[in-house]
């Protein structure tokens, strides 16, 4: 049996505190709500220095790689975007770890080169696939391939600018249509399949106002092709819900926000890895949950167990 290829998966960072001017300088509608929910809120929910607890539990695992689930920035201020890349890239190079957005990513329409393309080193993948319809907000093209070892990491973009009161998302038609295509070639070729996504990418996994306008369309494309693990953030709980498709079990894991403290309605912060092999034509997956004790400010193991495709 071929060594394990381990990953680790955490999200929503929610990178505090908020930039200087970045209500004032970049201003919009929306990004007056989003700065008002952090200043008396968000703030005191979101601690930077438990995301750097979380980042350097990851760094003394020593995954093979990473997938950052989304909501690194806050109210998409082109101020976060430099900062955020700067926090990434302590974390791993562009080669050792994937990400993709979310709706705090994509909180209002701006230009790619004003906030994402700080990002978009982490988000090129290696393998053509279609790409969707042209987006200023989006140059790298989804969902993205990256290959290593026997494991396909796809990304995709499920992060749209959202109304005053949404936080929702959307797949997209012409995404949807090419990861129906990649998933099924991906089988054809013998790897395994894990999909990073920020919203949870099922019917009845997050609240109408948060969740995808098209999460059934998403669900068809996974049961009719299959995925061995689907990572997803945006709910800031611990999450795992098994999906039956065509081709054995899909796991579909949420993890909390990577800078949650303690007092709030939210798992605290925390991480998973997953570590995957091939074994008598099926694949396996030993999960560690990795979780923040507020009390004693450290990172504890709080489950592990096994799955199977």
């Amino acid at each position: 049996m071929a060594a394990p290829f381990t990953l680790a998966h955490l999200s929503d960072v929610h990178l505090g505190p908020m930039p200087p001017g970045a209500l004032w300088k970049d201003f919009a509608t929306k990004r007056i709500i989003g700065w008002l929910s952090w200043q008396l809120r968000r703030k005191r929910l979101h601690d930077p220095a438990v995301a750097n607890l979380v980042a350097y539990d990851i760094l003394a695992a020593e995954p093979d790689h990473i997938a950052l689930t989304g909501d690194l920035v806050n109210i998409a201020s082109p101020a976060e975007f430099p900062r955020g890349a700067r926090w990434m890239a302590r974390l791993a190079e562009p080669g050792h770890m994937s990400f993709v957005p979310g709706n705090h990513d994509t909180y209002v329409p701006f230009p790619w080169n004003e906030g994402l393309r700080h990002f978009a080193p982490w988000m090129e993948g290696e393998m053509r696939v279609r790409q969707v319809a042209a987006d200023g907000r989006a140059a790298t093209p989804f969902p993205f391939v990256r290959l290593r070892k026997n494991v396909a990491l796809i990304g995709v973009n499920s992060g749209v600018p959202q109304s005053l009161r949404r936080a929702g998302g959307t797949v997209g038609r012409e995404q949807m249509e090419s990861l129906s295509r990649v998933l099924r070639d991906l089988r054809e070729r013998g790897y395994a399949r894990v999909v990073m996504i920020h919203h949870p990418p099922l019917p009845g996994l997050a609240s109408p106002r948060k969740a995808l306008t098209d999460a059934a369309q998403l669900q068809d494309v996974l049961v009719a092709e299959g995925a061995e693990l689907v990572l997803h953030g945006h709910n800031h709980l611990e999450m795992l819900t098994p999906l039956e498709t065509r081709f054995g079990r899909s796991h579909v894991f949420g993890v909390p926000s990577a800078s949650m403290q303690a007092g709030s309605p939210h798992t605290p912060a925390g991480w998973n890895l997953y570590s995957i092999t091939r074994q008598d034509g099926r694949w396996l997956t030993d999960v560690t949950v990795r979780s923040f004790n507020p009390e004693t400010r450290t990172i504890f193991t709080k489950a592990q167990f096994s799955l199977s495709s």
